[in-house]
């Protein structure tokens, strides 16, 4: 089954290729994405949506991303921890998916993809972000706390101490 989780994916994909190789033609972006997400045409929608948003105001993105990434300059991150914030902030600030969803699943794709600091690292700058948009957005100051120390249903089932089958019935009720 293919999701929106393997749409971004797909779409990271095809950013880390567009900074190693940025001469390469758009139209193999738009075939790559159609046939990873085996022609499911709302899937397909969604990961050119986004590839589109991020190539569009990719500027825009960097310059915010420089603003929250403390001593760290956009260019001097690891192309695919860049990329993963790149589509985040796209997703946080100009989609509808809900900053914590969007920051959840950017921590995911860093893991997977990324260095073994990745996912920490991802958060860190998202998590100033999404405060910072929001504040602007609300104007007041929202109350979050950080992605990394909300346990989600993977980091529960690993750092329950109870046995696997009660920490499994905790892991579905939290789902």
């Amino acid at each position: 089954m293919t999701t929106r989780r393997r749409a971004r994916e797909v779409v990271l994909q095809v950013l880390y290729e567009d900074d190693m190789n940025p001469t390469r033609d758009r139209m193999l972006s738009k075939q790559f994405i159609e046939n990873r997400m085996l022609r499911n045409k709302p899937l397909i929608a969604f990961g050119e949506e986004l590839l589109a948003g991020v190539r569009t105001r990719r500027n825009e993105i960097d310059s915010l991303v420089g603003q929250y990434a403390a001593n760290w300059s956009v260019k001097r991150m690891s192309t695919i921890d860049r990329n993963v914030i790149r589509l985040a902030t796209y997703e946080m600030v100009f989609g509808k998916v809900p900053g914590r969803v969007v920051i959840n699943e950017a921590i995911e794709l860093a893991k997977r993809y990324g260095h073994v600091n990745s996912g920490s690292f991802v958060n860190g700058i998202l998590d100033k972000i999404l405060r910072e948009t929001s504040k602007k957005d609300s104007g007041s100051k929202i109350e979050s706390t950080p992605a990394e120390s909300t346990p989600t249903p993977s980091s529960q089932a690993v750092t329950d101490s109870r046995e696997p089958d009660q920490a499994e019935s905790t892991t579905s009720s939290i789902a």
